[in-house]
């Protein structure tokens, strides 16, 4: 696809890999990759398996950008938030494999996924916001709340909490945990076991299944998008 993103088709799994030398960061070219890769899936009539680099799923939006603010930062942040809007209700089964640690937007990626696996490995998911001096946007408070479970919702959302791989299934951010040798074969089988599903049957189930939530997000990004545009 370009030089952050890998696309390879394989018996109508598309696999999408982040990968950027670093951490993933998800700047404005990472976002065009990526929509471009799932056009291509789309196109393509693919299940998506989305990755990140070895040790590393997404550290998250590109802090140099979003910290200088003005339009070049609200937009890096709409687009961002689009993204997984769009993955929350992409038509094709979406499988997340996270390789390790996931920041901000990396774990919103992975909340809006259908079947998420994590590595073995020491690292941590979390919704930095907070931390960081940021109040927590509309999109990234329901998309917390359609995915994380009551208990751990404040305190990923409002105390900035890190969760390692085990916590984090516990908490409603991963579906399994495999050893890291395993993770691409196993994604790999969840994928294709839920792409053998009757495609139409699943495409529409997920819309009924995500409808209210879906207009939450789509809402909350309009709500996101005028605090930020001012």
């Amino acid at each position: 696809m370009g030089t952050l993103v890998t696309y390879r088709l394989e018996d109508s799994l598309a696999t999408i890999t982040m990968d950027d030398g670093k951490v993933n960061v998800l700047s404005m070219p990472m976002f065009a990759e990526l929509n471009a890769a799932l056009d291509r899936a789309e196109a393509d009539r693919a299940a998506v398996l989305l990755a990140g680099r070895p040790n590393v799923f997404s550290g998250g939006f590109d802090l140099k950008v979003l910290m200088a603010g003005g339009r070049d930062a609200s937009t890096l942040v709409l687009t961002g938030f689009r993204l997984g809007e769009r993955l929350l209700g992409f038509p094709h089964p979406v499988v997340v494999a996270c390789t390790g640690n996931a920041r901000a937007m990396g774990v919103f990626l992975i909340l809006a996924a259908d079947y998420r696996v994590g590595a073995e490995a020491e690292y941590t998911l979390q919704a930095n916001e907070v931390a960081i001096g940021i109040t927590m946007p509309y999109f990234a408070v329901e998309m917390c709340r359609q995915r994380l479970t009551p208990a751990t919702f404040n305190r990923a959302v409002i105390h900035s909490e890190k969760f390692a791989p085990q916590e984090a299934v516990t908490a409603g951010f991963l579906d399994d945990l495999v050893a890291p040798a395993r993770l691409r074969e196993t994604v790999r089988a969840k994928t294709s076991e839920l792409a053998a599903l009757p495609r139409a049957a699943y495409a529409a189930t997920k819309r009924r299944a995500r409808a209210e939530a879906l207009q939450r997000i789509h809402t909350a990004i309009e709500n996101d998008e005028r605090d930020l545009r001012g």
